[in-house]
């Protein structure tokens, strides 16, 4: 479903920037803001707190979620005001800004009136690709509010329309959500049409407060934390590593990505077969191939790794911006003698772990016996996803694919390598995100040519698991 590429590729004809951020009237109701008793959630406070840790090293650490999509026609401007403030003024995350207090903590500041928020166009003229990059990159930090901004490059016959946020308000679901709320938006608006009856946003504010309730009713006891425990107990007290070299962890680099075809329709169509008849779906057979890289690579019979999946309940969340993603444990053991058997144990350990991802790795830290030897991650955590957009709406997922859609990756400071197996209708695809240095990039490309080589001998019928004497005879296609 979704095109990744780092911010520095993207690429493209000159074309005149507008811009939208708020207005000096808006900066200043939102800094008059009082402190409000939501919580900032766990995922916001660790991120705000990783921003902190990286300016006090001299690095600067990727945070931007940059999709960018193309519309026909000369931008209305004035439209398109109409539709972002609108939808920043539906979603109450852009409602907050975040103070670090002298007491060591973080506390929420957030605007009383909605209403008060108004971001206004700033005409640019014409732009480079450079030069529209930098201006991208130059979107404020986290702790300031205006942390996001929107804008649009016009070209002769089109536009593409662009919208830079930091993490701390947005997860990977955002992109829909925003494309179906601004593209769709504006393009009924512009067209005569009536205005799109949206369901009911839901409170990202509300999430916040719950997710503060449930964490606070856990302790050493609690079934979920046990679990989280046993995984970290089994990784030497911490998360997992990625299994080959990254390169010196104590120098700065920024990221890179790569993608990788894995498999072409009929193909991924053989591949869910095989994962069906083992009892399994295609996420597990997902795992599964993660697990038989590494056991080609390096011997190792259990696999251990972490993906995110959106702890969102509701169909109000289901319809809300906000950080909704909590990481599941997955703990594979390789059965040397069967994919099947492989398979299965990948599919029992991330359903089973499903409802893990609704205790942060920083409460179980919490809740940690001083003891037990349970520590941060070091760098190098490896992440394995798994998308299906023939699980999502076919119509958003077809014009978002018809008008180019991409998300750019914010290429700086990158530490763990993110990994990100998404299938769409003619293809399955991995995109890997590493630190931008030669000894990273040729072991994550020696991890992924193991991983398709792992997925080809499922196809053609190999159900013996071995380890694969020479995978570099399988040559990556570079999506």
């Amino acid at each position: 479903m979704v095109a990744m590429k780092p911010i520095h590729d993207w690429a493209g004809e000159p074309g005149e920037l507008v811009s939208w951020h708020p207005s000096r009237a808006s900066v200043a109701k939102v800094r008059e803001a009082p402190v409000s008793d939501v919580p900032v959630s766990y995922q916001q406070e660790q991120h705000l707190l990783a921003y902190r840790k990286h300016r006090s090293h001299g690095t600067d650490m990727a945070r931007l979620n940059v999709p960018a999509w193309d519309i026909p026609g000369r931008c209305d401007v004035r439209a398109m005001t109409h539709v972002i403030n609108a939808y920043l003024r539906r979603h109450d995350t852009f409602h907050s800004w975040f103070e670090y207090t002298d007491d060591d903590r973080i506390v929420r500041h957030k605007v009383d009136n909605p209403r008060d928020i108004k971001f206004v166009p700033t005409q640019h003229g014409e732009m480079s690709a450079h030069q529209w990059r930098d201006h991208v990159l130059a979107t404020p930090d986290p702790w300031q509010w205006d942390c996001f901004h929107f804008g649009i490059i016009q070209r002769p016959a089109h536009f593409t329309i662009y919208i830079s946020v930091d993490h701390v308000h947005t997860d990977a679901m955002f992109m829909g959500l925003a494309f179906v709320e601004i593209h769709m938006m504006y393009h009924a608006l512009v067209h005569g049409a009536a205005p799109l009856q949206l369901p009911e946003a839901g409170s990202y504010d509300r999430y916040c407060v719950q997710q503060r309730e449930f964490t606070a009713g856990l302790d050493g006891d609690s079934p979920e934390i046990r679990d989280w425990m046993s995984f970290l107990e089994a990784n030497d007290g911490t998360l997992p590593r990625f299994p080959l070299p990254l390169g010196d962890p104590s120098l700065p680099y920024t990221g890179d990505v790569v993608t990788v075809e894995l498999l072409d329709k009929e193909q991924g169509d053989r591949f869910e077969s095989a994962c069906m008849a083992a009892g399994a779906r295609f996420s597990g057979g997902v795992f599964a191939c993660g697990a038989l890289a590494q056991y080609a690579l390096t011997g190792a019979e259990t696999y251990s790794v972490i993906t995110p999946t959106t702890t969102r309940r509701t169909e109000a969340e289901f319809m809300t911006t906000g950080w909704f993603t909590g990481l599941v444990p997955i703990t594979v053991p390789v059965s040397t003698a069967s994919f099947a058997a492989t398979a299965r144990a990948a599919q029992l350990s991330f359903d089973g772990g499903m409802d893990l991802a609704h205790v942060p790795f920083e409460r179980v830290l919490e809740l940690a016996d001083p003891q037990s030897g349970i520590r941060p991650p070091d760098p190098g955590v490896p992440m394995l996803s798994y998308l299906d957009a023939g699980l999502l709406s076919p119509g958003v997922i077809g014009e978002w694919q018809r008008l180019g859609g991409t998300i750019y990756s914010d290429s700086r400071s990158a530490y763990q390598v993110g990994m990100w197996v998404n299938r769409v209708e003619d293809r399955t695809t991995v995109t890997a995100a590493f630190p931008s240095n030669p000894i990273a990039r040729e072991s994550v490309l020696r991890y992924l040519d193991a991983m398709k080589a792992a997925y080809l001998r499922v196809i053609e019928g190999h159900d013996a698991v071995r380890p694969f004497t020479d995978v570099d005879d399988f040559d990556l296609k570079t999506a």
